[in-house]
């Protein structure tokens, strides 16, 4: 069992000289591993200072990947120093009736203003087609 670090001290362990990685409750001294990284330094670096299990989990890492990280743990991290989640709640929306008046009309006069448009082309040819004849 390693040392328990606090998410303000590993926080400070954000840079590409210096990286440290908190996934799964364990602390991870990546700086070394920043160049070989498939995903690129920049993957790990905006990971690091905070909880980056969802991160890492999102990925798919291998078995392999999963071994190698035992060679980069520095300790763990103490949990009641990481905030909370927040449960995403949605705001508040006002009550849509799909049956407005406004929508109905909007939608006769869709179906009405073609019908008549081509009910006007149809009486004018009637109508110059009549005279010419």
């Amino acid at each position: 069992m390693g040392k328990v670090y606090t998410l303000s001290e590993v926080s400070e362990h954000n840079t590409n000289k210096d990286c440290w990685l908190i996934i799964n409750g364990k602390v991870y001294d990546v700086t070394k591993f920043l160049e070989d990284h498939p995903g690129g330094d920049d993957v790990l670096i905006s990971s690091s200072g905070k909880d980056a299990t969802d991160d890492f989990e999102d990925v798919g890492h291998s078995t392999t990947a999963r071994a190698m990280m035992d060679e980069y743990y520095v300790g763990d991290i103490d949990t009641s120093t990481i905030p909370k989640k927040v449960k995403y709640t949605p705001p508040k929306q006002p009550y849509y009736n799909q049956d407005k008046t406004t929508d109905f009309v909007i939608r006769i006069l869709q179906f009405l203003v073609p019908l008549v448009i081509l009910g006007l082309a149809v009486g004018v040819r009637i109508y110059t087609k009549s005279e010419t004849a």
